[in-house]
Protein backbone atom coordinates (compact mmCIF):
# COMPACT_ATOMS: atom_id res chain seq x y z
CA UNK A 1 0.00 0.00 0.00
CA UNK A 2 1.52 3.29 -1.08
CA UNK A 3 0.20 6.56 0.30
CA UNK A 4 0.64 10.15 -0.87
CA UNK A 5 3.77 10.73 1.26
CA UNK A 6 5.47 7.70 -0.27
CA UNK A 7 4.53 8.79 -3.78
CA UNK A 8 5.73 12.37 -3.24
CA UNK A 9 9.11 11.13 -1.96
CA UNK A 10 9.44 8.82 -4.97
CA UNK A 11 8.64 11.75 -7.28
CA UNK A 12 11.32 13.90 -5.66
CA UNK A 13 14.23 11.41 -5.65
CA UNK A 14 13.22 8.83 -8.27
CA UNK A 15 11.97 5.25 -7.83
CA UNK A 16 15.43 3.71 -7.44
CA UNK A 17 16.63 6.01 -4.68
CA UNK A 18 13.22 5.91 -2.99
CA UNK A 19 13.30 2.10 -2.81
CA UNK A 20 16.92 2.09 -1.55
CA UNK A 21 16.13 4.54 1.26
CA UNK A 22 12.86 2.88 2.27
CA UNK A 23 14.69 -0.44 2.54
CA UNK A 24 17.38 1.23 4.70
CA UNK A 25 14.69 2.65 6.99
CA UNK A 26 13.11 -0.80 7.32
CA UNK A 27 16.50 -2.09 8.46
CA UNK A 28 16.66 0.61 11.15
CA UNK A 29 18.33 3.58 9.44
CA UNK A 30 17.92 6.93 11.23
CA UNK A 31 17.11 10.37 9.83
CA UNK A 32 20.85 11.18 10.04
CA UNK A 33 21.65 8.07 7.93
CA UNK A 34 19.18 9.14 5.23
CA UNK A 35 20.59 12.68 5.29
CA UNK A 36 24.11 11.28 4.75
CA UNK A 37 22.90 9.11 1.83
CA UNK A 38 21.30 12.11 0.12
CA UNK A 39 24.33 14.37 0.64
CA UNK A 40 26.67 11.63 -0.59
CA UNK A 41 24.87 11.95 -3.91
CA UNK A 42 25.86 15.61 -4.11
CA UNK A 43 22.68 17.16 -2.69
CA UNK A 44 23.01 20.40 -0.71
CA UNK A 45 22.35 20.17 3.04
CA UNK A 46 19.15 22.27 3.18
CA UNK A 47 17.41 20.30 0.44
CA UNK A 48 18.69 16.99 1.82
CA UNK A 49 17.34 17.92 5.27
CA UNK A 50 13.87 18.59 3.85
CA UNK A 51 13.86 15.36 1.83
CA UNK A 52 15.05 13.32 4.81
CA UNK A 53 11.98 14.61 6.68
CA UNK A 54 9.70 13.56 3.80
CA UNK A 55 11.37 10.12 3.79
CA UNK A 56 10.78 9.68 7.53
CA UNK A 57 7.10 10.65 7.15
CA UNK A 58 6.66 8.28 4.20
CA UNK A 59 8.30 5.47 6.17
CA UNK A 60 6.10 6.10 9.22
CA UNK A 61 3.01 5.79 7.00
CA UNK A 62 4.20 2.65 5.23
CA UNK A 63 2.36 -0.43 6.52
CA UNK A 64 4.57 -2.75 8.54
CA UNK A 65 4.06 -6.48 8.86
CA UNK A 66 4.06 -8.23 12.20
CA UNK A 67 2.80 -7.79 15.72
CA UNK A 68 -0.31 -8.67 17.70
CA UNK A 69 -3.13 -6.45 18.95
CA UNK A 70 -5.96 -6.88 21.43
CA UNK A 71 -9.31 -5.31 20.59
CA UNK A 72 -12.46 -4.86 22.70
CA UNK A 73 -15.98 -4.33 21.38
CA UNK A 74 -18.85 -3.24 23.62
CA UNK A 75 -20.73 -6.54 23.71
CA UNK A 76 -20.09 -10.25 24.23
CA UNK A 77 -22.69 -12.99 24.56
CA UNK A 78 -23.12 -16.75 24.29
CA UNK A 79 -24.96 -15.99 21.04
CA UNK A 80 -21.72 -14.68 19.44
CA UNK A 81 -21.55 -16.27 16.00
CA UNK A 82 -19.39 -17.09 12.99
CA UNK A 83 -22.42 -17.89 10.83
CA UNK A 84 -22.78 -14.93 8.43
CA UNK A 85 -26.56 -15.36 8.36
CA UNK A 86 -26.85 -15.02 12.15
CA UNK A 87 -24.74 -11.83 12.63
CA UNK A 88 -26.70 -9.36 14.75
CA UNK A 89 -24.32 -6.86 16.36
CA UNK A 90 -21.01 -5.02 16.04
CA UNK A 91 -19.02 -7.86 17.62
CA UNK A 92 -20.36 -10.34 15.06
CA UNK A 93 -19.57 -7.98 12.17
CA UNK A 94 -15.96 -7.51 13.34
CA UNK A 95 -15.44 -11.25 13.91
CA UNK A 96 -16.88 -12.32 10.56
CA UNK A 97 -15.01 -9.60 8.64
CA UNK A 98 -11.78 -11.10 9.94
CA UNK A 99 -12.39 -14.51 8.35
CA UNK A 100 -14.79 -13.96 5.42
CA UNK A 101 -15.16 -11.84 2.28
CA UNK A 102 -18.21 -10.88 0.23
CA UNK A 103 -18.67 -10.53 -3.54
CA UNK A 104 -18.32 -6.76 -3.18
CA UNK A 105 -16.99 -4.44 -0.50
CA UNK A 106 -18.25 -0.96 0.37
CA UNK A 107 -15.73 1.90 0.30
CA UNK A 108 -15.63 5.17 2.28
CA UNK A 109 -18.49 6.58 0.17
CA UNK A 110 -20.44 3.29 0.57
CA UNK A 111 -19.99 2.58 -3.15
CA UNK A 112 -19.65 -1.14 -3.95
CA UNK A 113 -16.17 -2.15 -5.15
CA UNK A 114 -15.04 -5.55 -6.48
CA UNK A 115 -13.99 -8.09 -3.83
CA UNK A 116 -14.47 -11.84 -4.48
CA UNK A 117 -16.25 -10.74 -7.65
CA UNK A 118 -13.81 -8.90 -9.90
CA UNK A 119 -16.69 -7.43 -11.93
CA UNK A 120 -20.49 -7.22 -11.92
CA UNK A 121 -22.73 -6.18 -14.81
CA UNK A 122 -26.42 -5.87 -15.65
CA UNK A 123 -28.56 -4.56 -18.49
CA UNK A 124 -31.87 -4.27 -16.70
CA UNK A 125 -31.05 -4.33 -12.92
CA UNK A 126 -32.92 -7.65 -12.74
CA UNK A 127 -30.35 -10.11 -14.14
CA UNK A 128 -26.81 -9.64 -12.82
CA UNK A 129 -23.59 -11.39 -13.85
CA UNK A 130 -20.75 -11.61 -11.31
CA UNK A 131 -17.30 -12.70 -12.56
CA UNK A 132 -15.36 -14.37 -9.74
CA UNK A 133 -11.74 -13.60 -8.98
CA UNK A 134 -9.19 -16.27 -9.94
CA UNK A 135 -6.71 -17.69 -7.43
CA UNK A 136 -8.83 -17.26 -4.28
CA UNK A 137 -8.68 -20.12 -1.79
CA UNK A 138 -10.49 -20.90 1.45
CA UNK A 139 -8.48 -21.31 4.66
CA UNK A 140 -8.43 -25.09 4.18
CA UNK A 141 -6.93 -24.79 0.68
CA UNK A 142 -10.11 -25.34 -1.37
CA UNK A 143 -10.43 -22.98 -4.37
CA UNK A 144 -13.35 -20.56 -4.51
CA UNK A 145 -15.97 -21.85 -6.99
CA UNK A 146 -19.37 -20.64 -8.24
CA UNK A 147 -21.08 -23.37 -6.16
CA UNK A 148 -19.83 -21.65 -2.97
CA UNK A 149 -21.49 -18.39 -4.01
CA UNK A 150 -24.74 -20.11 -5.01
CA UNK A 151 -24.89 -21.86 -1.61
CA UNK A 152 -23.90 -18.76 0.39
CA UNK A 153 -26.60 -16.55 -1.14
CA UNK A 154 -29.46 -19.05 -1.49
CA UNK A 155 -29.24 -20.33 2.09
CA UNK A 156 -30.66 -16.98 3.28
CA UNK A 157 -33.95 -17.74 1.50
CA UNK A 158 -34.48 -20.98 3.45
CA UNK A 159 -36.63 -20.25 6.52
CA UNK A 160 -34.78 -23.02 8.39
CA UNK A 161 -31.56 -20.98 8.18
CA UNK A 162 -33.24 -18.25 10.28
CA UNK A 163 -31.13 -15.65 8.47
CA UNK A 164 -31.20 -12.10 9.78
CA UNK A 165 -31.04 -11.04 6.10
CA UNK A 166 -33.91 -13.22 4.79
CA UNK A 167 -35.97 -10.13 4.08
CA UNK A 168 -33.15 -8.87 1.81
CA UNK A 169 -32.62 -12.27 0.15
CA UNK A 170 -36.31 -12.79 -0.61
CA UNK A 171 -35.92 -10.60 -3.72
CA UNK A 172 -33.37 -13.08 -5.15
CA UNK A 173 -35.18 -15.51 -7.46
CA UNK A 174 -32.24 -17.66 -8.58
CA UNK A 175 -28.46 -17.85 -8.28
CA UNK A 176 -26.79 -20.13 -10.82
CA UNK A 177 -23.27 -21.06 -11.90
CA UNK A 178 -23.20 -19.66 -15.45
CA UNK A 179 -19.52 -20.37 -16.15
CA UNK A 180 -16.32 -21.74 -14.55
CA UNK A 181 -15.80 -18.44 -12.69
CA UNK A 182 -19.19 -16.81 -13.05
CA UNK A 183 -22.54 -16.64 -11.28
CA UNK A 184 -25.77 -15.13 -12.52
CA UNK A 185 -28.30 -13.70 -10.07
CA UNK A 186 -31.87 -13.15 -11.22
CA UNK A 187 -34.12 -10.99 -9.02
CA UNK A 188 -37.90 -11.10 -8.68
CA UNK A 189 -37.93 -7.41 -9.69
CA UNK A 190 -35.21 -4.95 -10.74
CA UNK A 191 -32.98 -3.52 -7.99
CA UNK A 192 -30.12 -1.20 -8.91
CA UNK A 193 -28.75 -1.67 -5.36
CA UNK A 194 -27.92 -5.40 -5.65
CA UNK A 195 -24.10 -4.85 -5.63
CA UNK A 196 -24.58 -2.91 -2.36
CA UNK A 197 -26.73 -5.65 -0.83
CA UNK A 198 -24.24 -8.46 -1.58
CA UNK A 199 -21.54 -6.28 -0.01
CA UNK A 200 -23.31 -6.30 3.36
CA UNK A 201 -21.92 -8.59 6.05
CA UNK A 202 -24.66 -11.22 6.07
CA UNK A 203 -23.77 -12.16 2.50
CA UNK A 204 -20.24 -13.29 3.31
CA UNK A 205 -19.18 -16.25 1.15
CA UNK A 206 -18.72 -19.64 2.82
CA UNK A 207 -17.92 -23.09 1.43
CA UNK A 208 -20.69 -24.96 -0.38
CA UNK A 209 -22.58 -27.19 2.05
CA UNK A 210 -21.22 -25.70 5.28
CA UNK A 211 -23.37 -26.57 8.30
CA UNK A 212 -20.88 -26.07 11.16
CA UNK A 213 -19.59 -22.49 11.20
CA UNK A 214 -17.57 -22.71 14.43
CA UNK A 215 -14.33 -23.26 12.48
CA UNK A 216 -14.80 -20.02 10.51
CA UNK A 217 -13.49 -21.37 7.19
CA UNK A 218 -13.59 -18.42 4.81
CA UNK A 219 -11.43 -16.60 2.26
CA UNK A 220 -10.74 -13.66 4.58
CA UNK A 221 -7.53 -12.01 5.81
CA UNK A 222 -7.24 -14.06 9.01
CA UNK A 223 -7.66 -17.70 9.99
CA UNK A 224 -9.49 -18.72 13.13
CA UNK A 225 -7.25 -19.94 15.95
CA UNK A 226 -9.78 -19.88 18.82
CA UNK A 227 -13.48 -19.04 19.20
CA UNK A 228 -15.25 -19.08 22.56
CA UNK A 229 -18.67 -17.38 22.30
CA UNK A 230 -19.08 -14.72 24.96
CA UNK A 231 -15.38 -14.93 25.83
CA UNK A 232 -12.94 -14.25 23.01
CA UNK A 233 -11.91 -14.83 19.40
CA UNK A 234 -8.28 -15.22 18.29
CA UNK A 235 -7.26 -15.05 14.63
CA UNK A 236 -3.89 -15.35 12.88
CA UNK A 237 -2.72 -14.03 9.53
CA UNK A 238 -3.87 -15.91 6.43
CA UNK A 239 -0.55 -16.25 4.55
CA UNK A 240 -2.44 -17.24 1.39
CA UNK A 241 -4.73 -14.17 1.38
CA UNK A 242 -5.60 -13.07 -2.15
CA UNK A 243 -4.84 -9.36 -1.52
CA UNK A 244 -1.06 -8.89 -2.03
CA UNK A 245 0.75 -7.82 1.16
CA UNK A 246 -2.32 -7.97 3.37
CA UNK A 247 -3.07 -8.36 6.22
CA UNK A 248 -0.26 -6.74 8.18
CA UNK A 249 -0.71 -8.13 11.70
CA UNK A 250 0.32 -11.61 12.86
CA UNK A 251 -2.55 -12.04 15.32
CA UNK A 252 -5.62 -10.33 16.73
CA UNK A 253 -7.34 -11.18 20.01
CA UNK A 254 -10.91 -9.89 20.06
CA UNK A 255 -13.07 -9.67 23.19
CA UNK A 256 -16.21 -7.91 24.41
CA UNK A 257 -16.22 -5.63 27.47
CA UNK A 258 -19.74 -4.44 28.23
CA UNK A 259 -18.81 -1.90 30.91
CA UNK A 260 -17.65 1.33 29.27
CA UNK A 261 -15.36 2.38 32.15
CA UNK A 262 -13.73 -1.05 32.21
CA UNK A 263 -13.21 -0.82 28.44
CA UNK A 264 -11.46 2.58 28.70
CA UNK A 265 -9.38 1.41 31.67
CA UNK A 266 -8.28 -1.65 29.69
CA UNK A 267 -7.13 0.63 26.85
CA UNK A 268 -5.28 3.16 28.99
CA UNK A 269 -3.60 0.49 31.12
CA UNK A 270 -2.14 -1.10 27.98
CA UNK A 271 -4.37 -4.17 28.15
CA UNK A 272 -6.09 -3.27 24.87
CA UNK A 273 -4.81 -1.59 21.70
CA UNK A 274 -8.20 -0.62 20.24
CA UNK A 275 -11.62 -0.27 21.90
CA UNK A 276 -15.04 0.47 20.44
CA UNK A 277 -17.87 2.70 21.65
CA UNK A 278 -16.09 5.35 23.70
CA UNK A 279 -18.54 7.61 25.54
CA UNK A 280 -18.00 11.31 24.65
CA UNK A 281 -17.38 11.98 28.35
CA UNK A 282 -14.26 9.81 28.17
CA UNK A 283 -12.83 11.44 25.03
CA UNK A 284 -10.71 14.04 26.84
CA UNK A 285 -9.38 11.41 29.22
CA UNK A 286 -8.17 9.27 26.30
CA UNK A 287 -6.80 12.26 24.37
CA UNK A 288 -5.06 13.54 27.50
CA UNK A 289 -3.19 10.28 28.08
CA UNK A 290 0.16 10.23 26.22
CA UNK A 291 0.32 7.50 23.59
CA UNK A 292 -3.46 7.26 22.96
CA UNK A 293 -5.84 8.76 20.41
CA UNK A 294 -9.51 8.99 19.40
CA UNK A 295 -10.96 7.85 16.06
CA UNK A 296 -14.37 9.32 15.12
CA UNK A 297 -16.81 8.24 12.39
CA UNK A 298 -20.01 10.25 11.73
CA UNK A 299 -22.67 8.06 10.17
CA UNK A 300 -26.31 7.07 10.13
CA UNK A 301 -26.09 5.13 13.42
CA UNK A 302 -28.95 5.83 15.79
CA UNK A 303 -30.33 4.70 19.13
CA UNK A 304 -34.10 4.65 18.94
CA UNK A 305 -37.03 4.70 21.33
CA UNK A 306 -39.20 1.67 20.44
CA UNK A 307 -42.93 1.53 21.18
CA UNK A 308 -44.38 -1.71 19.85
CA UNK A 309 -47.57 -1.34 17.78
CA UNK A 310 -48.76 -4.89 18.61
CA UNK A 311 -48.66 -4.84 22.41
CA UNK A 312 -48.49 -2.37 25.29
CA UNK A 313 -49.30 1.37 25.21
CA UNK A 314 -47.74 1.82 21.74
CA UNK A 315 -50.77 0.15 20.15
CA UNK A 316 -52.29 3.65 20.43
CA UNK A 317 -50.46 6.01 18.05
CA UNK A 318 -51.26 9.01 20.28
CA UNK A 319 -49.15 7.45 23.05
CA UNK A 320 -46.27 7.06 20.59
CA UNK A 321 -46.63 10.68 19.46
CA UNK A 322 -46.67 11.87 23.09
CA UNK A 323 -43.36 10.08 23.72
CA UNK A 324 -41.80 11.52 20.54
CA UNK A 325 -42.75 15.08 21.58
CA UNK A 326 -40.95 14.41 24.90
CA UNK A 327 -37.58 13.95 23.17
CA UNK A 328 -35.55 17.08 23.92
CA UNK A 329 -33.16 16.63 21.00
CA UNK A 330 -31.15 19.83 21.45
CA UNK A 331 -30.44 19.05 25.10
CA UNK A 332 -29.60 15.42 24.26
CA UNK A 333 -27.12 16.50 21.57
CA UNK A 334 -25.45 18.95 23.94
CA UNK A 335 -25.48 17.19 27.31
CA UNK A 336 -25.60 13.48 26.41
CA UNK A 337 -23.73 13.20 23.09
CA UNK A 338 -21.55 16.26 23.86
CA UNK A 339 -22.10 17.35 20.22
CA UNK A 340 -20.78 14.04 18.79
CA UNK A 341 -24.10 13.73 16.92
CA UNK A 342 -26.51 15.49 14.58
CA UNK A 343 -30.20 16.09 15.34
CA UNK A 344 -32.61 13.55 13.83
CA UNK A 345 -36.32 13.77 13.16
CA UNK A 346 -37.86 10.32 13.74
CA UNK A 347 -36.85 9.35 10.20
CA UNK A 348 -34.17 6.65 9.83
CA UNK A 349 -32.35 8.05 6.78
CA UNK A 350 -29.60 10.47 7.84
CA UNK A 351 -28.38 13.72 6.21
CA UNK A 352 -25.32 12.05 4.63
CA UNK A 353 -27.62 9.86 2.51
CA UNK A 354 -28.68 11.18 -0.91
CA UNK A 355 -32.28 10.11 -0.19
CA UNK A 356 -32.57 12.03 3.11
CA UNK A 357 -35.82 14.06 3.08
CA UNK A 358 -34.68 17.42 4.45
CA UNK A 359 -38.06 19.15 4.01
CA UNK A 360 -39.81 17.06 6.67
CA UNK A 361 -40.76 19.62 9.37
CA UNK A 362 -38.66 19.07 12.49
CA UNK A 363 -40.64 17.60 15.39
CA UNK A 364 -39.99 19.92 18.36
CA UNK A 365 -39.66 19.23 22.07
CA UNK A 366 -43.21 20.23 23.04
CA UNK A 367 -44.66 19.14 26.39
CA UNK A 368 -48.06 20.73 25.65
CA UNK A 369 -48.43 18.56 22.55
CA UNK A 370 -47.07 15.58 24.48
CA UNK A 371 -49.71 16.10 27.18
CA UNK A 372 -52.47 16.53 24.55
CA UNK A 373 -51.60 13.21 22.83
CA UNK A 374 -51.12 11.41 26.15
CA UNK A 375 -54.62 12.42 27.32
CA UNK A 376 -56.06 11.54 23.90
CA UNK A 377 -54.49 8.06 24.16
CA UNK A 378 -56.28 7.43 27.44
CA UNK A 379 -53.13 5.98 28.99
CA UNK A 380 -52.58 6.38 32.71
CA UNK A 381 -50.35 4.72 35.27
CA UNK A 382 -46.72 3.65 35.07
CA UNK A 383 -44.92 2.84 31.80
CA UNK A 384 -41.83 0.58 32.10
CA UNK A 385 -39.08 1.64 29.65
CA UNK A 386 -36.30 -0.94 29.16
CA UNK A 387 -32.80 0.50 28.65
CA UNK A 388 -29.20 -0.72 28.64
CA UNK A 389 -25.68 0.63 28.09
CA UNK A 390 -25.73 -1.74 25.07
CA UNK A 391 -28.11 0.70 23.33
CA UNK A 392 -25.92 3.80 23.23
CA UNK A 393 -27.27 6.72 25.34
CA UNK A 394 -30.55 4.91 26.07
CA UNK A 395 -30.07 5.17 29.84
CA UNK A 396 -29.39 8.92 29.74
CA UNK A 397 -32.21 9.54 27.24
CA UNK A 398 -34.78 7.66 29.33
CA UNK A 399 -33.78 9.54 32.50
CA UNK A 400 -34.23 12.84 30.64
CA UNK A 401 -37.66 11.68 29.42
CA UNK A 402 -38.52 10.60 32.97
CA UNK A 403 -38.05 14.21 34.14
CA UNK A 404 -40.23 15.51 31.29
CA UNK A 405 -42.85 12.86 32.03
CA UNK A 406 -43.20 14.13 35.59
CA UNK A 407 -44.18 17.55 34.21
CA UNK A 408 -47.13 16.11 32.22
CA UNK A 409 -48.26 13.42 34.66
CA UNK A 410 -46.58 10.42 32.99
CA UNK A 411 -44.72 8.04 35.30
CA UNK A 412 -41.80 6.55 33.35
CA UNK A 413 -40.23 3.58 35.15
CA UNK A 414 -36.68 3.20 33.79
CA UNK A 415 -35.69 -0.49 33.79
CA UNK A 416 -31.91 -0.73 33.35
CA UNK A 417 -30.58 -4.03 31.99
CA UNK A 418 -26.93 -5.13 31.65
CA UNK A 419 -25.23 -4.96 28.26
CA UNK A 420 -24.57 -8.71 28.21
CA UNK A 421 -27.51 -10.50 26.65
CA UNK A 422 -29.53 -7.31 26.02
CA UNK A 423 -29.92 -7.88 22.27
CA UNK A 424 -31.02 -11.50 22.54
CA UNK A 425 -33.24 -11.12 25.62
CA UNK A 426 -34.77 -7.63 25.71
CA UNK A 427 -34.34 -5.70 22.46
CA UNK A 428 -37.24 -6.98 20.33
CA UNK A 429 -39.29 -8.22 23.28
CA UNK A 430 -40.00 -5.12 25.40
CA UNK A 431 -43.27 -3.23 24.78
CA UNK A 432 -41.36 0.04 25.33
CA UNK A 433 -37.58 0.07 25.13
CA UNK A 434 -34.56 1.12 23.11
CA UNK A 435 -32.57 -0.23 20.19
CA UNK A 436 -29.38 0.77 18.47
CA UNK A 437 -29.26 0.55 14.69
CA UNK A 438 -25.86 0.37 13.04
CA UNK A 439 -25.46 2.30 9.78
CA UNK A 440 -26.74 0.57 6.67
CA UNK A 441 -25.15 0.93 3.23
CA UNK A 442 -28.27 2.16 1.42
CA UNK A 443 -31.74 3.50 2.07
CA UNK A 444 -33.22 0.34 0.57
CA UNK A 445 -31.30 -1.99 2.90
CA UNK A 446 -32.19 0.10 5.96
CA UNK A 447 -35.92 0.34 5.19
CA UNK A 448 -36.10 -3.32 4.12
CA UNK A 449 -34.42 -4.65 7.28
CA UNK A 450 -36.15 -2.42 9.84
CA UNK A 451 -39.50 -1.19 8.47
CA UNK A 452 -40.86 -3.67 5.90
CA UNK A 453 -43.90 -5.40 7.42
CA UNK A 454 -42.32 -8.86 7.46
CA UNK A 455 -38.80 -7.82 8.53
CA UNK A 456 -37.35 -9.83 11.42
CA UNK A 457 -35.94 -6.59 12.87
CA UNK A 458 -39.09 -4.49 12.45
CA UNK A 459 -38.65 -3.14 15.97
CA UNK A 460 -42.05 -1.51 16.53
CA UNK A 461 -43.99 -4.02 14.34
CA UNK A 462 -44.97 -1.14 12.04
CA UNK A 463 -47.10 -2.67 9.30
CA UNK A 464 -48.21 -0.80 6.20
CA UNK A 465 -49.17 -2.29 2.84
CA UNK A 466 -48.69 1.11 1.20
CA UNK A 467 -45.17 1.37 2.65
CA UNK A 468 -44.23 -2.12 1.41
CA UNK A 469 -45.53 -1.33 -2.10
CA UNK A 470 -43.56 1.93 -2.22
CA UNK A 471 -40.40 0.16 -1.02
CA UNK A 472 -40.61 -2.49 -3.76
CA UNK A 473 -41.43 0.09 -6.44
CA UNK A 474 -38.51 2.34 -5.43
CA UNK A 475 -35.97 -0.43 -6.15
CA UNK A 476 -36.93 -0.57 -9.83
CA UNK A 477 -37.39 3.19 -10.33
CA UNK A 478 -34.60 4.51 -12.57
CA UNK A 479 -35.77 8.15 -12.53
CA UNK A 480 -33.79 9.61 -9.61
CA UNK A 481 -36.30 12.41 -8.86
CA UNK A 482 -39.17 9.93 -8.68
CA UNK A 483 -37.11 7.58 -6.51
CA UNK A 484 -36.28 10.44 -4.13
CA UNK A 485 -39.97 11.27 -3.81
CA UNK A 486 -40.78 7.64 -2.97
CA UNK A 487 -38.15 7.62 -0.22
CA UNK A 488 -39.48 10.97 1.05
CA UNK A 489 -43.01 9.55 1.27
CA UNK A 490 -41.73 6.51 3.22
CA UNK A 491 -39.82 8.74 5.67
CA UNK A 492 -43.00 10.76 6.31
CA UNK A 493 -44.93 7.54 7.03
CA UNK A 494 -42.29 6.37 9.52
CA UNK A 495 -42.20 9.82 11.17
CA UNK A 496 -45.99 9.89 11.62
CA UNK A 497 -47.12 6.29 11.96
CA UNK A 498 -44.34 4.04 13.28
CA UNK A 499 -43.59 3.38 16.93
CA UNK A 500 -40.00 4.60 16.51
CA UNK A 501 -38.50 7.79 17.91
CA UNK A 502 -35.08 8.73 16.52
CA UNK A 503 -33.65 11.76 18.34
CA UNK A 504 -30.04 11.81 17.06
CA UNK A 505 -27.69 10.35 14.47
CA UNK A 506 -24.61 9.35 16.43
CA UNK A 507 -20.91 9.48 15.76
CA UNK A 508 -18.98 6.30 16.52
CA UNK A 509 -16.01 7.00 18.78
CA UNK A 510 -13.20 4.49 19.16
CA UNK A 511 -10.03 4.75 21.27
CA UNK A 512 -6.64 3.33 20.30
CA UNK A 513 -2.93 3.31 21.00
CA UNK A 514 -1.10 5.88 18.87
CA UNK A 515 1.08 3.02 17.58
CA UNK A 516 -1.91 1.61 15.68
CA UNK A 517 -1.95 3.00 12.13
CA UNK A 518 -4.16 2.67 9.08
CA UNK A 519 -7.58 3.60 10.51
CA UNK A 520 -9.80 5.68 8.22
CA UNK A 521 -13.58 6.27 8.46
CA UNK A 522 -16.05 4.02 6.64
CA UNK A 523 -19.56 5.23 7.55
CA UNK A 524 -20.93 1.74 8.15
CA UNK A 525 -19.96 2.30 11.78
CA UNK A 526 -17.00 2.44 14.12
CA UNK A 527 -13.82 0.35 13.92
CA UNK A 528 -13.51 1.36 10.25
CA UNK A 529 -16.95 0.01 9.38
CA UNK A 530 -16.00 -3.11 11.43
CA UNK A 531 -13.31 -3.94 8.83
CA UNK A 532 -10.20 -2.58 10.59
CA UNK A 533 -8.56 -6.02 10.82
CA UNK A 534 -7.08 -6.21 7.34
CA UNK A 535 -6.20 -2.50 7.17
CA UNK A 536 -4.29 -1.65 10.36
CA UNK A 537 -0.66 -2.13 11.36
CA UNK A 538 1.60 -1.39 14.31
CA UNK A 539 4.22 1.31 14.07
CA UNK A 540 7.78 0.05 14.52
Amino acid sequence: MRDSSNKSFETLVGPGESTRMMESLKRGASRRDILAMLMAGGMQATLAGGLAGVAMTAHAQTPRRGGKIRVAAATAAVTDTLDPAKQSNQSDYVRCNMVYNSLTVLDASLTPQPSLAESFTTRDAKTWVFKLRNGVTFHDGKSLAPADVVFSLMRHKDAATASKAKVLADQIETVTASGPNEVTIVLTAPNADLPVIVGTFHFHIVKDGTTDFASGIGTGPYKLKEFKPGVRTVVVRNEAYWKPGKPYLDEIEFVGIGDENARINALLSGGMDLVASVNPRAVERVKGTPGYAIFTTQSGQYSDLIMRKDTGPGTNNDFALAMKYMLDREQMKKTIALDYAVIANDQPIDPTNRFYFKDLPQRPFDLDKAKFHLQKSGFSGKVPVVVSPAAMYSVETALLMQQSGQRIGLDIDVKRMPAEGYWSTHWLNSPVGFGNVNPRPSADVLLTQFFKSDAAWNESRFKSEKFDQLLLASRAETDLAKRKQMYADMQVMIHNESGIGIPLFLASIDGHTSKLKGLSPIPLGGLMGYSFAENVWLEA
